[in-house]
């Protein structure tokens, strides 16, 4: 296309409106851990993958594997701008909001701790959260690496976030685990009954534990639609959660 000179009173009028915008520019557009660029609440793609945060964090609650990162990271930007400190109470999330506190509880041994997402991750297999060296160093799983744990978005003054509104769900893809196997025979009789009742379903494998199966229906596009599934079928599966991926 052609250059095309701009009238002096045009040029300057875009000249204002560019500085204006580049006033407003939010923290958030900074480089991530893992080297994306984007805003806190906006779509990035990382690895080839979208991932699309949510515009709440309200009674988000969510059960999975964790892990931590620490002094390869230490100094780095974070996706919202910070500096990582691995001496503080942080933590990296694909999708909350920036600034979502949450409680996060190692299901190992019962210790708790509240962190602040300031960071986008982790980007590998089916882990849920990264916490900072310190975070995982008071929930004692420095030395394992990952632990599994449950994540509840606090609100004002330490209390759970409110229940989900209709104007509040969390979009993306959900599916609602019933059953954990070491033995694929068993993990896949239970998928065929699911899919012969009309149930997507599909049998997951731990990055690090390859030698169990996790039978999960799925996927749901809300946390609300797994969530109004999980509440018919709590009967038969006293133990299922919702995970997103």
């Amino acid at each position: 296309m052609p250059f095309r000179k701009f009238p002096p009173l045009l040029a300057l009028s875009v000249l204002v409106f560019a500085l204006v915008l580049g006033g407003c520019s939010s923290k958030e557009d900074s480089v991530g851990y893992m080297g994306g660029r984007y805003r806190g609440t906006k779509s990035y793609t990382v690895r080839g993958k979208t991932y699309h945060p949510y515009k709440s964090a309200r009674g988000y609650r969510e059960t999975g594997v964790a892990s931590w990162y620490g002094p390869g990271f230490h100094g780095k930007k974070t996706s919202n701008g910070e500096r990582y400190d691995q001496n503080a109470m942080t933590a990296a999330h694909k999708l909350l909001p920036f600034n979502t506190r949450l409680r996060v509880t190692n299901l190992n041994n019962s210790r708790s701790v509240i962190v602040r997402v300031n960071d986008r991750g982790p980007f590998v297999g089916s882990r849920i959260i990264d916490l900072s060296r310190e975070a995982a160093r008071q929930l004692h799983m420095i030395g394992s690496g990952t632990a599994r744990v449950q994540l509840v978005a606090l609100g004002e003054g330490g209390r759970e976030a409110d229940i989900l509104t209709p104007e509040g769900d969390m979009l993306g893809l959900f599916y609602i685990q019933i059953g954990a196997f070491s033995d694929i025979y068993r993990a896949d009789r239970l998928a065929t009954l699911m899919r012969s009742k009309g149930y997507g379903c599909r049998i997951a494998r731990h990055e690090r534990k390859m030698q169990d199966y996790y039978v999960q229906l799925g996927p749901y596009l809300s946390r609300s639609a797994a969530e109004k599934i999980g509440r018919l079928l709590k009967r038969n599966f006293r133990d299922l959660f919702v995970i997103a991926e």
